[in-house]
């Protein structure tokens, strides 16, 4: 079986954590959910009074943080110093503070050894904002998933199913202002790839993408078997 590391980065609500699951199971792939690790560090440093600004105390936190992935019996779960956290970080408020710590040297860069250790066996699927820029910048293949702004906030606002005060309003415009904060950063901003196969999921079914992915991967690397 072909061993590759696939890169799958875009916008929040572009559709990119269901494709990079529906991928690394059509595959046999490991899947990784990169943006669950930044909330796993703002989550932390919430709890911590860090200001997200305050990159010495965001270093001293990174230091006595282990983040890990462990298949459960409803999925895959994160853990943070043997804590499961994998509901705990789904709320609008770590939401905004994952993408201001995002921004800092040190998350980035106690980050990126994670990542990058999680991807040295290959045979995975990474999601995430600068997987194919940043943390892989030599992956196999490289995905940008990218859709209208309108059709991203109707989406997070389905997922949250009621269980959030937020109005479908209310989601639009933090979504615009995370977009803003990720694509201006200066340290590693959200952008596709050079050499990233852009995908619109505007008007694509799930399946619809995977398939169109699929293809790619079968186009540059032949007929793949999983």
């Amino acid at each position: 079986m072909q061993k590759l590391v696939i890169t799958i980065d875009g916008p929040a609500g572009a559709g990119k954590t269901t494709v990079s699951r529906m991928i690394a199971e059509r595959l046999g792939y490991r899947y990784i959910d990169t943006g669950a690790l930044y909330r796993g560090v703002a989550l932390a440093a919430g709890r911590a009074g860090i200001n997200p600004d305050d990159d010495e105390s965001l270093a001293g936190l990174c230091r006595q943080l282990r983040l890990c992935f462990v298949q459960g019996e409803t999925g895959t779960r994160l853990l943070l110093n043997d804590e499961d956290i994998t509901e705990r970080i789904r709320t609008p408020q770590i939401t905004m503070l994952a993408s201001a710590v995002s921004a800092r040297p040190p998350v980035r860069e106690f980050l990126l050894g994670v990542q990058r250790e999680m991807g040295f066996e290959k045979s995975a699927v990474f999601e995430g904002r600068d997987m194919g820029t940043v943390v892989f910048p030599e992956a196999d293949v490289k995905f940008y998933l990218d859709a209208d702004l309108s059709q991203r906030a109707r989406r997070r606002f389905l997922e949250m199913n009621g269980d959030s005060s937020q109005s479908i309003d209310d989601v639009e415009r933090d979504m615009n202002q995370r977009d803003k904060n990720d694509s201006t950063r200066e340290l590693a901003p959200l952008r596709p790839a050079d050499d990233a196969f852009i995908v619109d999921s505007t008007d694509l079914s799930p399946d619809g993408v995977v398939d169109t992915m699929l293809m790619h991967i079968n186009t540059v690397f032949g007929p793949f078997d999983s």
